[in-house]
């Protein structure tokens, strides 16, 4: 028997993993196939970013967890041909490329080193291989599982695992250690020189934890069963992840030397915050904290993608490395799709009644888009989603804070 995360490891990305023998999109669908308005939003956001870096020479697109690439190409469709013509779209998969070909899309198993532009994680980061303990008398005690989903109680965490668990989970008998997630985004962020990265998920936060490890197949929600045959998946814990990537983009300053005589001590114009990062949970709407940023060195391995990295890596790391780097400040959003896409133009206005005599064929269509708008921002459903934003030299401001709520998982096929 193995641990929770290093089963999903070989039950997700192994030579017989299910993302490498697997057609998700026969198990589950995500907002990318739900209506191609969500694929038109996220290309409005690229333009918005390209417009606050000044429209730079090559502006990047990286769609991480690409599947079939439906997100990616969906996205140049929507650019208008100048844009387009400087995006390098990359799409990060660790299953077989389609064998369809589409310019300027480029497909590889993880990201650029250096993005200026925008990265996407559309339910990305709820299959990053993650442990699961159970809190008993003696103490929380790691989850072993075998191929069947068969469960008997193992060693005790590691450290850091006990002391993420204190920090983020620190009630309830069954937590999911998330501290891999954090790590894998933390990894993710780094490669961001000016842009932003969305990872938009179903997600909880501090007020709202419970176990949510789950798995798709067929369609159907099932037992999880790491064999290879079925999606694993559980919630995020985005607010751990923005912390993260915040702490490592910021790490603490030397102590300030005392003031002597001759050398008086003087307080900056403006002094950044590092003892508080991402959106606390008793935040004022609109919260954006602002904090350095960093590159964080060793947290990918050569050869995988940044799930297998921050899986492989994180129990040896401890941690999250990280350096200190002139890059832009970073900046953090937490919020939901339907604040999200709302903000991006995705209102779901019902067409009016006078339209369906005048063009019958237009109001129709109108009425479909009405129809797939409202179930991108359900707030019950795919808009309860989770969008944490993080980003550099690009105001996030338009983009109100607000809470996910617990939803569903993927949508159901079928």
């Amino acid at each position: 028997m193995n641990g929770w995360r290093e089963a999903m490891e070989a039950a997700l990305y192994g030579p017989d993993g299910f993302y490498r023998t697997q057609s998700p999109r026969r198990h589950f669908r995500t907002s990318v196939h739900a209506s191609s308005l969500f694929a038109e939003a996220v290309a409005r956001l690229l333009r918005e970013v390209d417009d606050a870096l000044g429209k730079p020479a090559q502006l990047d697109f990286v769609d991480m967890g690409a599947g079939d690439g439906a997100l990616a190409e969906g996205v140049l469709e929507a650019l208008p041909e100048q844009v387009r013509r400087r995006v390098l779209a990359t799409a990060v998969e660790v299953a077989p490329r389609p064998s369809r070909t589409v310019t300027g899309l480029v497909w590889t198993t993880e990201p650029p080193e250096r993005v200026t532009g925008l990265i996407f994680a559309n339910e990305w980061l709820d299959n990053v291989p993650l442990d699961v303990v159970v809190r008993t008398p003696d103490g929380p005690r790691l989850v072993l599982v075998d191929a069947s989903g068969t469960e008997r109680l193992g060693p005790e965490p590691a450290e850091a695992d006990l002391a993420w668990l204190a920090r983020w989970w620190p009630h309830g008998d069954r937590a999911e250690i998330g501290r891999t997630r954090d790590a894998a985004w933390t990894a993710l962020v780094g490669r961001l020189d000016a842009g932003v990265a969305v990872a938009a998920d179903y997600a909880h936060t501090a007020a709202t934890r419970r176990p949510t490890l789950t798995a798709y197949r067929d369609g159907l929600l099932t037992s999880p069963t790491p064999d290879g045959t079925c999606d694993l998946t559980a919630h995020v814990a985005l607010d751990s992840a923005a912390a993260a990537a915040q702490t490592a983009s910021n790490p603490p300053a030397p102590p300030a030397r005392p003031p002597t005589p001759d050398r008086q001590a003087s307080a900056p114009d403006c002094q950044a915050d590092s003892g508080s990062v991402g959106a606390p949970d008793d935040a004022a709407p609109g919260y954006v904290s602002r904090n350095g940023g960093a590159v964080p060195p060793g947290a990918r391995s050569a050869g995988g993608t940044a799930a297998e990295a921050a899986s492989r890596g994180v129990a040896e790391a401890g941690g999250v490395p990280a350096t200190a780097s002139p890059r832009t400040p970073l900046a953090t959003v937490r919020t939901t799709q339907r604040a999200a896409l709302r903000a991006l133009g995705v209102t779901g206005v019902r067409p009016p009644r006078e339209l369906a005599v005048a063009d019958p064929r237009a109001y129709l269509r109108s009425l479909a888009r009405a129809g797939e708008c409202a179930e991108l921002t359900d707030p019950g459903g795919l808009g309860g989603f989770g969008w944490l934003m993080q980003s550099r030299g690009v105001c996030l401001d338009g983009f109100g804070e607000a809470e996910p709520r617990a939803t569903a998982a993927h949508g159901l096929t079928g």
